[in-house]
């Protein structure tokens, strides 16, 4: 989960402190100095996070782009220079830009913003900007709630009454509302001194930024691993009364299982599982796995000469191309795997679904899976009439009438698959940037343009456009490159083929049907197909 390290260099920040014995500290130094500590921590306990440092006043600058590099970031810090007014606004807005730069909309993000609690004055100041809200065009809309899944957590070096009493406190917990209540406002407890800071700083260690430790179990084997990112505790919405769930400390093993038979399932969340070694008193004394792993075999340097069950786990999964189902609690499973990053990379990766006794329908309840007994297998090639999907339950089994998956001896699949393509299971058309959808016409523009010779690539390439568009509403979107194709239709040199022309136009026409929204050519399932013409690219003249 990446984390936007976001300071107030404003000249308010510039305010001194006084320190008994030493010299007179700044506000801006106390931050530093907190940062730093979080930045230390990182470097030990979090290798892989990627941190980037934004400094603001009433306008933002980016120090340090993303990076794993914290003695870059804390070099940054001590060049930071001192600026004019605060403007928040701003600041969150340039956080906005550079996370979807870099990450997109999809990925969870960790906002870390330092101020003094100083608010900014006349416009562009918080407070005018919360007043204005209701006011504001869909262009000109307030930074918050990001586009992105996003914690952002306040730290505030002040304490709680210099908050109260300038109201700044009632401002910043609106931020907190407005992202949609994810995150927290931390203040110094007495008065202002390193000692202080670093105790509110160890509390957002503690809230965001705690290595999760697990005992990784199967059978008599066991390793000590670390979850990266942390997972988060889930919540049950259907629940009357829900709690949040989170996971066990004990992962273990329950079965295998092929990867073709998992198929593409959907999960919560994904996660990096990195073997390490833990002293007797549980601190951790071995390096996790790096960036520049490359096989299961530099994990086992990572934890020592001794044989460690994670990286023959790994190993194993790569090879045989299975995956393993854990358990995580009560009614929550997830699924270990390897996966590779490149031809040398891979990592052993955890998955968790979503709750429930059942949450991949094709399986059925987990707790009912388990392997066929040796009687059954002696049943079933005495009269092939057993089920061939492991159950617990071998009655089920031997009282089978039948053999649903087929009388093949050595070829049963399981589970047994339907019919009907799942839309997780195969590629789907998504469009983040504009890029993305501006590269999908593109691509038909292009066919277009070599018609007759390249036109099932055509139909193929507007098909999926046009389920796309379908899905998501899109239907502008259809009306507005039938428009491209007449454009196209006209613009054909005299040289064209004229079977070009036909299907330019029918093509345009069946666009335009399906941006109606009525009729058959509307439907989802339809597919526009080649209009038949008396013309072949072989045996026409040429115009």
């Amino acid at each position: 989960m990446p984390t936007v390290v976001v300071m107030d260099v404003s000249l308010s920040m510039t305010r001194p402190v006084p320190v008994e014995g030493t010299e007179e500290f700044q506000r801006k130094h106390l931050a530093a100095h907190g940062l730093t500590m979080l930045f230390e921590h990182m470097a030990t306990n979090y290798k892989l996070e990627f941190t980037a440092l934004v400094v603001f006043s009433s306008l933002w600058e980016l120090m340090v782009p993303f990076t794993r590099d914290y003695n870059t970031l804390q070099e940054a810090l001590s060049n930071m220079d001192d600026y004019d007014k605060t403007c928040l606004e701003s600041a969150l807005q340039g956080v906005s830009n550079v996370v979807q730069q870099e990450w997109g909309a999809n990925v969870p993000c960790q906002v870390v913003l330092v101020t003094d609690g100083c608010l900014g004055i006349g416009r562009g100041s918080l407070q005018h900007s919360l007043s204005t809200l209701n006011q504001r065009s869909d262009s000109n809309r307030f930074p918050l709630p990001f586009p992105f899944p996003s914690k952002l957590y306040i730290m505030c070096m002040a304490n709680l009454e210099e908050l109260q009493s300038s109201e700044a406190l009632d401002a910043l917990e609106r931020l907190i509302d407005l992202n949609n209540g994810e995150g927290q406002i931390f203040t110094i407890d007495g008065p202002l001194c390193l000692k202080n800071v670093q105790s509110m700083f160890g509390k957002l260690i503690d809230v965001a930024y705690t290595p999760f430790h697990a005992v990784l179990k199967c059978g008599n084997l066991s390793s000590d691993v670390q979850v990266f990112p942390r997972p988060e505790s889930v919540i049950i919405d259907e629940e009357i009364d829900p709690l949040p769930k989170s996971l066990s400390a004990e992962l273990e093993i329950i079965g295998f299982i092929d990867i073709a038979d998992i198929a593409s399932p959907p999960v919560l969340s994904r996660h990096l599982v990195l073997p390490i070694a833990l002293n007797k008193e549980g601190d951790d004394i071995g390096a996790g796995l790096t960036d520049d792993l490359e096989d299961e075999n530099s994990a086992s340097q990572i934890v020592g000469k001794s044989p460690n069950f994670c990286v023959l786990l790994h190993g194993s999964l790569k090879v045989e191309g299975m995956v393993a189902l854990v358990h995580l609690g009560n009614d929550w499973y997830g699924m270990l795997y390897s996966q590779a990053d490149s031809k040398k990379k891979s990592n052993l990766m955890m998955s968790l679904f979503e709750l429930g006794p059942e949450p991949l329908p094709w399986l059925g309840k987990m707790s009912q899976l388990g392997p066929i007994s040796g009687a059954c297998k002696a049943n079933r090639q005495r009269d092939r009439t057993c089920y061939t999907r492991p159950v617990y339950n071998d009655d089920l089994l031997l009282d089978a009438k039948e053999n649903p998956y087929g009388e093949e001896d050595n070829k049963s699949p399981f589970p047994l698959q339907p019919k009907a393509k799942r839309s997780y299971a195969q590629n789907v058309t998504v469009w983040i940037k504009p890029s993305g959808l501006q590269t999908d016409v593109q691509k038909i523009l292009r066919n277009a343009r070599k018609l007759p010779e390249k036109t099932q690539t055509f139909y193929k390439e507007l098909n999926r456009l046009r389920k796309a568009a379908l899905a998501f509403g899109f239907l502008d979107l259809l009306k507005g490159v039938s428009d491209m194709l007449e454009r196209e239709c006209t613009l054909l040199p005299d040289n064209a083929h004229p079977d070009a022309a036909f299907q330019l136009s029918h093509a345009a026409a069946q666009l335009k049907l399906a941006s109606n929204g009525t009729s058959d050519h509307a439907s989802f399932d339809h597919n526009i197909v080649p209009l038949q013409t008396d013309f072949s690219a072989r045996g026409s003249d040429r115009i």
